[in-house]
């Protein structure tokens, strides 16, 4: 596997892309693509949007910070058969021309720009004149924001001059952000995904287990015995926030799927 850049392949990321592979499917469907559409999928992780274009018969370019996701997500493309252009790049500076694509999609991934401002200009800059711009973000009262927030204590803060990645999920802020980019919202819709475990002990575990930034500092919050302290507070707040159904335990994470188009383009 490639070396990794950021933390990002420190855990079993993969393990989540696999639950977050319906919303993939949502937007994809949503986004109508059509064989020869030039798509572009901004921070594809392990190419789940990507994929799922090029199967539709599109041109399709797969975009990520991270080279070990982006291995992942090459490998899953040729055991498919599938043409796809695997780029490293970062979402505050795409690694391509203006008017490059005729769909952007970014799910869950260009919100963790470490630039909100520059990102959603870089969506509109290689989004066509005709094009389309379809994303999801996790709502700001979602419970993944909330257990950042549980998290919190334990690990290093954020960069101070960082705006949390759930604006993206807020039709208010992420309309502003866009507009600001030459980007008009034309449809913004919450949808619930629903993760399902054997019990909170499961839903810990896969919780802590796929965050990179959380397993890299492990070792240190070992030394320190603080990590177990972790595992209990991140179990006790799933715990409250689960609901047993069906004999498993079901936990609702809400996201915004939005999609937008050049302002210019809506005005002519």
């Amino acid at each position: 596997m490639s070396a990794s850049a950021t933390t990002w392949a420190a855990g079993d990321y993969p393990a989540m892309a696999r639950r977050l592979m319906p919303v993939a499917e949502a937007v994809v469907a949503t986004a109508a693509i059509q064989p020869d559409d030039r798509v572009v999928d901004v921070a594809t992780g392990t190419g789940n949007a990507a994929i799922l274009a090029a199967q539709c018969g599109a041109r399709t370019v797969g975009v990520d910070l991270e080279p070990a996701l982006l291995e992942l997500a090459r490998r899953r493309a040729a055991e498919d058969g599938l043409a796809v252009d695997w780029l490293v790049g970062d979402a505050n500076r795409l690694p391509l021309p203006d008017d490059s694509a005729d769909v952007v999609l970014s799910v869950f991934g260009v919100m963790y720009a470490d630039d909100h401002d520059a990102a959603a200009r870089e969506l509109s800059r290689v989004c066509a004149p005709s094009g389309r711009v379809l994303l999801t973000a996790w709502t700001p009262g979602c419970l993944l924001p909330a257990i950042g927030q549980v998290l919190g204590r334990y690990l290093p803060p954020p960069p101070a001059a960082g705006a949390p990645p759930s604006r993206w999920g807020d039709p208010e802020q992420v309309g502003r952000l866009l507009a600001a980019a030459d980007l008009k919202i034309t449809s913004a819709v919450v949808h619930r995904l629903d993760l399902s475990f054997a019990g909170a002990d499961a839903a810990t575990s896969l919780l802590i287990d796929t965050a990179g930034h959380v397993v890299a500092e492990r070792d240190r919050l070992v030394a320190q015995r603080r990590w177990e302290a972790l595992r209990a507070d991140l179990r006790s707040f799933v715990a409250d926030h689960g609901v047993v159904d069906g004999g498993r335990f079901q936990l609702g994470l809400e996201y915004l799927l939005l999609t937008a188009t050049p302002a210019s383009a809506v005005t002519a």
